[in-house]
């Protein structure tokens, strides 16, 4: 709220966390006929049904969650099922990955863009997977049967497993389906999940990187935006509508729902719902909670990020291979390096600290008056908790984003190193020919020089920052014994160590020698930051973690029993189960003196347009055909041609790719976004300023069909005008 830091009672009405407008909220579609009034009164022409239904087709199965088959339960993004032939959008950040994957120099679809223009030609994916909700289920009273408030922490969670366990088999028994029991609400509810998990997901399209990622940095997070952020995928099954892994048998899959496509006019105040996979929000926050995200890590993230971040674009301005290579990368670390530092600014200036501490004594006043002690120990126990992990959570984001991910060689080294010894423990003359693809897949986006220059850059930034009592032994004696010179020392470590580089990596396969492991340097550094890693999480007494959760499950408790007192419908925190967030297109005025319109339009492009090679490179192309002003009949009633929108939905990470979706059903844009001026609110809504930002879908179709020529996916969509 605008005028939240200046009247504290307005705080405590209006900022409790709970349903203050009906935008605000990650909801289960289960239990979405709770709002259905509200969603009427915004604009949804549907039913409850229409959305979630277990007896017929509704708009849950069109939602795709994107995964790895090593955790299919964890989406990275969202898809939507826009054809009866499988086809599904997402955001071209999430196909990013996949893009580099398939490029080579010679054939650069980062920079050139990728169509399929035959289904023959749609590029296959190993371990991408597509997961679609088949059911759910509130299993809380099944869990809870089993647990007491005497319980420890520990017994606690096993007895939740054994019997999360049990129901999983039971839901997905003779089927071929999978299952997951999610907790909710810290804990305090629980739901069955049970999906189809689809696992031949082939690259269909997606535009050049200099449309689906225009902006770049300079304008991730912000408004306006004229990003062309979409990519497209198609699911396959065998031939009986089974998943399956990749065969050229497999055929297109056939879905019960797909979601017709706008090339319709949008309006200021039209209705908006967004359906996805969102992957985590803290919105029960506690204010030491709130002190750890900002002053640890959101801080130390930002900063920590910005050695990597800055040697990065040096060596990928200087080198197309190399650009190919750290694309993906580089693309992941800058995402939440920005978001981390434009957190922090919008926490501060929404004076979400206040709002927190105001909650907390609205939580005080009701605990007093409660029967069982456990609700005014709560944030005592939180308190605590948080006061006795500070080190150890500070120390965990030098080693975590300084040693471990901040090059890759070092825990690429400690892990193979550890796999080869237990081989040849086992067998002296193990064939150690079983990595060869674990190694092909790291060297292939390698670059030994590039690695050598991110270690000696952050091996000295954590040893000059980080706490003396946590640091790891090895970076100590390196800079004794190399008087500060930390290139000369990363140089020596790569230079002895048969990891460095695919050429000795592969010599050593051919000939193993368990005493050459034992003595390699850049294993030996890489185990030794992950044992200091670990051994950080053993500085916190166990008491301490349990009593850390066992105050915020309690506290959360609370507030749902007040929230409910008082009539108020709360969302659980997002999970990366799928959720319904609805709201309203809607323009927004920022700050004084600025007010910003609904939409942005391809003049926006052109007049952003900078040179070759950087943020607001745009395709000659493009222009050519803004030039002709061939806009193919996807322009809006005033002649311009769409590009992106707002709304005033509720998104986070895990949203990517999540269909924009009108009263009617119908897909209108795809999220990709939300806004620097309300970015706490995966911690506390802004129901003032939170706006999601979206692809117009009348852009993906002229991208499509007028500037990519792809007529055969035109062909395969139902397009409402």
């Amino acid at each position: 709220m605008k005028l939240r830091t200046l009247v504290i009672a307005m705080v405590l009405t209006v900022m409790l966390p709970s349903v203050a407008r009906a935008d605000e909220g990650m909801w289960l579609l289960s239990l979405i006929g709770k709002n259905y009034d509200d969603m009427r009164r915004a604009g949804f022409q549907l039913t409850p049904e229409d959305i979630y239904s277990v007896n017929q087709s509704c708009l849950k199965d069109a939602i795709v969650g994107l995964g790895n088959a090593g955790s299919p339960f964890w989406h990275f993004c969202t898809g939507e099922i826009i054809s009866s032939q499988g086809l599904v959008s997402t955001n071209h950040h999430c196909g990013y990955g996949k893009l580099q994957e398939h490029s080579t120099v010679e054939h650069d679809y980062l920079r050139d863009g990728f169509w399929a223009y035959t289904k023959e030609q749609e590029l296959p994916n190993p371990g991408l997977t597509a997961s679609i909700l088949v059911r759910m289920e509130d299993v809380t009273a099944k869990v809870k049967e089993s647990l007491s408030d005497d319980m420890s922490e520990g017994d606690r969670a096993a007895a939740i497993k054994k019997v999360c366990t049990q129901i999983e088999e039971e839901a997905v028994a003779g089927t071929k389906y999978a299952a997951k029991v999610k907790p909710m609400f810290n804990g305090n509810q629980f739901f069955l999940f049970v999906h189809i998990i689809y696992r031949d997901v082939r690259l269909v399209g997606a535009p050049p990187s200099s449309m689906g990622k225009f902006g770049g940095d300079t304008d991730n997070w912000s408004w306006p935006r004229h990003t062309c952020d979409f990519s497209m995928f198609r699911i396959y099954t065998d031939k009986e509508g089974n998943p399956a892994d990749y065969s050229q048998d497999n055929i297109p899959l056939t879905p019960k729902h797909h979601l017709p496509v706008s090339a319709g006019e949008l309006n200021d105040g039209d209705f908006a719902m967004v359906m996805g996979f969102p992957g985590t929000t803290d919105h029960f926050l506690t204010s030491y909670g709130l002190e750890e995200a900002m002053d640890i890590t959101n801080k130390l993230r930002y900063e920590i990020r910005t050695v990597k971040i800055n040697i990065l674009r040096e060596e990928m301005a200087a080198s197309q291979a190399t650009r190919i290579k750290y694309a993906s990368k580089y693309a992941s670390c800058s995402n939440y390096w920005k978001y981390s530092n434009e957190q922090n600014k919008a926490l501060k200036n929404l004076n979400t600290m206040g709002v927190k501490k105001a909650v907390e004594q609205e939580y005080s006043d009701w605990a007093r008056f409660q029967s069982s002690p456990k609700y005014s120990k709560a944030l005592d126990l939180i308190r605590k908790g948080y006061a006795d992990r500070a080190k150890s959570e500070e120390s965990y984001m030098y080693l975590m984003e300084g040693l471990l991910t901040g090059s890759e060689a070092p825990l690429f080294a400690s892990g193979l190193c550890r796999a080869f010894k237990r081989d040849l423990e086992q067998d002296k003359n193990a064939d150690l020919g079983r990595y060869e693809a674990r190694v092909n897949s790291f060297f292939k986006d390698y670059d030994e020089r590039v690695d050598r220059r991110l270690s000696a850059a952050l091996f000295e930034y954590v040893y000059v920052h980080m706490n003396p009592d946590y640091c790891p032994q090895f970076l100590k004696d390196a800079n004794k014994k190399y008087k500060g010179n930390w290139e000369k020392y990363v140089n020596d470590l790569y230079s002895k160590s048969i990891f460095a580089n695919q050429e000795s990596l592969g010599k050593f396969m051919l000939k193993p020698n368990a005493k050459q492991l034992e003595k390699d340097p850049l294993a030996a550094a890489g185990q030794e930051a992950l044992n200091a890693y670990f051994s950080c999480d053993e500085s916190v007494s166990q008491e301490s973690k349990d009593n850390l959760q066992r105050g915020i499950r309690d506290f959360t408790d609370g507030i749902l029993q007040i929230n409910e007192k008082n009539g108020k419908l709360m969302s659980p925190d997002a999970n990366s189960t799928i959720r319904l967030t609805y709201g309203n297109v809607m323009s927004y005025d920022p700050k004084d003196g600025v007010a910003y319109k609904y939409y942005t339009t391809m003049k926006g492009v052109i007049e952003k347009e900078g040179p070759a090679g950087t943020e607001f490179e745009v395709p000659e192309h493009l222009k050519e055909l803004y030039a002709q002003k061939n806009f193919g009949g996807y322009t809006n009633r005033r002649g311009e041609m769409p590009t992106c929108f707002i709304t005033n939905n509720d998104i986070t990470g895990g949203n990517s790719g999540s269909p924009v979706i009108n009263g009617k059903g119908v897909l209108i844009g795809l999220a990709f976004d939300g806004n620097s001026e309300a970015m706490s609110g995966d911690i506390d809504f802004e129901e003032n300023l939170q706006r999601c930002i979206c692809l117009d879908s009348r852009y993906m179709l002229w991208v499509i069909d007028v500037y990519a020529g792809a007529k055969n996916l035109i062909e395969e969509m139902d397009i409402v005008r």
